[in-house]
């Protein structure tokens, strides 16, 4: 893959292969998003685990302290009283069969978070094929298959992250804005970071923490000291 001079400039500026204490990290992060929008912010964790093994999947859910920067889009699966305190709690679409037919058969993707409370899963269930690559079906271990809605769409809509192990072993989660300002996205970082490590299984044996990176949408990763 080519890059662009920005990248380029954003390269000479410091030196890659050091790893940085996560304060100097997102300071030499933010000196090197160039880009003209307001660049994502996301974190890469390389883990110590073989996430083949059932006994040592690492994944969890956090509301960063300073959100994500991102307003999403929920949308909430329910009938009756529920349905009527999603709408009042502030969710964007609510709906029942009616929802889970424009999705199957218009191919509709127009919300972020997918919550649906645990009467209305075997429905749900029905669109799994199509929710699951997309990383739209919800989930109790993530909250999102919940009787309280009205905490989960809050907690959604305050930044709330889910973070979950890919087939190689790193964990990709955004941990906010360029626009957040260093103090801000060290906050986040250090939230997610503990939460990972709380997340450590049991079964774990050697290093956990195998490598850290935070990258800016157009940027170049930069190394931070992993916290052991």
């Amino acid at each position: 893959m080519k890059h662009g001079k920005k990248y380029q400039d954003s390269v000479k500026a410091f030196d890659l292969t050091k790893q940085y204490e996560a304060a100097e990290a997102v300071s030499v992060l933010l000196e090197t998003a160039k880009a003209k929008f307001d660049e994502t912010i996301e974190m890469h964790v390389r883990l110590g685990v073989d996430p083949r093994q059932a006994d040592q999947q690492v994944r969890g859910v956090l509301v960063l302290p300073n959100g994500t920067g991102k307003t999403k889009r929920v949308l909430v699966i329910a009938k009756g009283a529920k349905a009527d305190a999603a709408q009042a709690a502030g969710a964007d679409y609510v709906g029942a069969e009616e929802l889970i037919a424009k999705i199957q058969n218009d191919n509709w993707f127009e919300f972020d978070v997918m919550i649906t409370t645990p009467d209305m899963m075997g429905m749900v269930g029905r669109i799994g094929r199509v929710l699951g690559p997309k990383g739209l079906m919800p989930n109790p271990k993530s909250g999102t298959v919940t009787m309280d809605v009205e905490k989960a769409i809050a907690e959604v809509k305050a930044g709330k992250v889910e973070y979950r192990l890919d087939k190689t072993a790193i964990i990709h989660c955004p941990i906010g804005k360029k626009s957040f300002g260093q103090e801000k996205l060290v906050e986040n970082f250090t939230a997610l970071m503990d939460a990972i490590i709380k997340a450590k299984p049991a079964s774990a044996k050697g290093t956990y923490i195998k490598s850290v990176t935070i990258a800016s949408t157009m940027g170049p990763g930069v190394k931070v000291l992993p916290k052991i």
